[in-house]
C-alpha cells in the first residue's frame, strides 16, 4: 500500500485555529544547505485573522518584495530568531542543529507571548517540544510548508532577511 499525499489548502491551520480565537506559530529555517555561515531559524505569530499577500516563500520573492514583506512582519507580528553557528553544527550535525535553532526560536517566542496558541506549524522538519516547559500545543510539519501556510512563509522571510544581512 503506497503513501497518499494529503492536500493542505493555503492557511488551513491558520483558519481553523483562528476560528477558536487562538494563534498559530509558523517556523522555518534558512542556511541549512549553504556551505558557509549560520543556520537562521524563525518563529512567527501572525495577528488573529490577518495575513498579507506579501507572505510567500522567501525564495520566490524578489529582494524588494522580501524586504517589504519583512517590514510588514516586524510591524505586525510577534517573532523570534534562533541562530545556529558552525560550532554547534559541527558538534551535532546540520539536521540536529537546525532542530535546536527552531526550538530556541519557538521557546523564546512563546515565553514572551501571553496569547493563546492553537498550533505550531513547521516547514518539513518534525520536532518535539517535550522537555521545553511549554504547554502541550499541537505541532504539525509538512513539506513545502511556506507554500501552504502564511505563518511559515513569514518565518521563512524573517530567517532569510536576517541571514542575508548577517552575511553581508
Amino acid at each position: 500500500m503506497g503513501k497518499h499525499a494529503v492536500k493542505i489548502h493555503k492557511n488551513f491551520y491558520e483558519k481553523s485555529v483562528w476560528q477558536q480565537k487562538k494563534l498559530v506559530v509558523g517556523v522555518d529555517e534558512v542556511g541549512r544547505g549553504c556551505l558557509a555561515g549560520p543556520v537562521v531559524t524563525a518563529a512567527v505569530i501572525l495577528p488573529l485573522n490577518r495575513t498579507s499577500l506579501l507572505l510567500k516563500d522567501s525564495k520566490i520573492l524578489s529582494p524588494e518584495e522580501r524586504n517589504k514583506a519583512y517590514r510588514w512582519i516586524i510591524q505586525n507580528c510577534q517573532y523570534q530568531i534562533g541562530i545556529v553557528h558552525h560550532r554547534l553544527i559541527d558538534q551535532h550535525n546540520i539536521y540536529q542543529a537546525t532542530k535546536i535553532g527552531m526550538k530556541r526560536a519557538i521557546v523564546n517566542l512563546l515565553t514572551h507571548c501571553n496569547d493563546p496558541i492553537g498550533a505550531i506549524v513547521i516547514d518539513a522538519m518534525p520536532i518535539s517540544l517535550v522537555k521545553t516547559g511549554l504547554p502541550d500545543i499541537p505541532v504539525y510539519h509538512f513539506y513545502k510548508g511556506e507554500t501552504k501556510s502564511s505563518s511559515i512563509a513569514a518565518a521563512s522571510i524573517i530567517a532569510k532577511v536576517t541571514r542575508d544581512r548577517m552575511m553581508e
